[in-house]
């Protein structure tokens, strides 16, 4: 079979069934028993089977689903844009599939199989924060089944996504600390194959070298997005470098930085400014209240249906598409020094 498309044929050959029950099977019709279902998915699979597109056809009309997987729904950025996705896609006569991969990258295979399994349309989805082999999502890609990425992607992945410019956003963030008289600003990073992590660093570093400050690997610390975590490595950074400014790659983040400045006696901003991303409702309840880059969530969530409903109901195979969304910079006490 190698070197030709995988058929019908071909896998009940090999489980020494009929025809038709792989097709039932695939279906997820009730009368197959569920051992030789799981089977001949097993085998589709592992043959990268990919189904015609009369079969395509007819699982579009029959589920009017949308199947979508984020990292972890009580982070405050994905519940919104959930909401958003949602309402898109019910005034559209769709409704949702919500798988969370709890930023495991095991995780986020499974979601996906089992959402093919339910016969979903389509797939928006936000990578795991330990995601980095990508093998899943370019086989759904080779299957040509429908995907829009946001939020957090991969440079490896050609598909069509919706996100920010985080470069931009992180170099406003960071010359704002500068204008307001910071001299020394640490960079609090998420994991290191995380994308939208890296982007923002690399605003960080050329607000820094616009501005005449040499950039140093040194003042730049990971963490896991954790409470423990990232108190641990805020205390490390003002025992090593010894900030008076901080730039967060995440709301969640900052809130555990600010909570272990305070528990060393710090005042925000007078001794650290800090500054962060995502500007989640808690950032105005916060004492000092924290300044944040607010991002479109509910524009990017709308955008994101749309994007994904033109490639179900087109028949023919669109181009990729890269939709940015303008961020803003809300400035708040945490980092407005006098």
């Amino acid at each position: 079979m190698k070197g030709t498309p995988v058929t019908i044929k071909d896998i009940a050959k090999a489980l020494n069934i009929s025809i038709s029950t792989v097709s039932r099977a695939l279906r997820g019709m009730p009368e197959i028993h569920e051992s030789t279902r799981t089977a001949v998915i097993k085998l589709a699979e592992e043959l990268d089977y990919q189904p015609n597109q009369l079969a395509k056809n007819l699982a579009k009309s029959r589920t009017k689903t949308i199947g979508v997987i984020v990292p972890n729904l009580s982070y405050y950025f994905f519940s919104a844009a959930l909401n958003s996705i949602e309402e898109a896609a019910m005034q559209a006569g769709y409704s949702v599939m919500v798988c969370q991969s709890n930023e495991s990258y095991l995780r986020e295979v499974t979601n996906i199989q089992n959402l093919l399994r339910g016969q979903v349309e389509g797939f928006i989805i936000s990578l795991a924060r330990d995601t980095n082999d990508y093998s899943h999502i370019h086989k759904l890609m080779r299957k040509e089944v429908p995907l829009v990425l946001f939020d957090r992607y991969a440079d490896e992945i050609e598909a069509t996504k919706v996100i920010v410019n985080n470069k931009e956003a992180a170099f406003k963030a960071t010359e704002h600390l500068l204008e307001n008289g910071c001299k020394k600003i640490g960079f609090l990073a998420g994991p290191p194959n995380l994308l939208i992590s890296t982007q923002r660093l690399m605003g960080y570093k050329e607000a820094l070298e616009k501005h005449g400050i040499a950039f140093s690997n040194t003042n730049v610390f990971h963490t896991d997005f954790t409470q423990d975590n990232t108190v641990i490595k805020t205390l490390e950074m003002m025992s090593t470098l010894n900030p008076d400014g901080i730039v967060a790659v995440s709301d969640r983040i900052a809130f555990s930085a600010m909570f272990a400045l305070k528990q060393k006696g710090l005042r925000i901003p007078e001794d650290v400014a800090v500054v962060s991303f995502n500007n989640e409702p808690i950032c105005t309840l916060l004492s000092p209240t924290l300044s944040s880059v607010s991002q479109p969530v509910q524009e990017m969530g709308t955008e994101v249906v749309r994007l994904l409903l033109r490639q179900i109901e087109n028949e023919h195979k669109l181009p990729v598409e890269t939709k940015i969304l303008e961020t803003n910079l809300i400035v708040r006490e945490s980092s407005a020094r006098k």
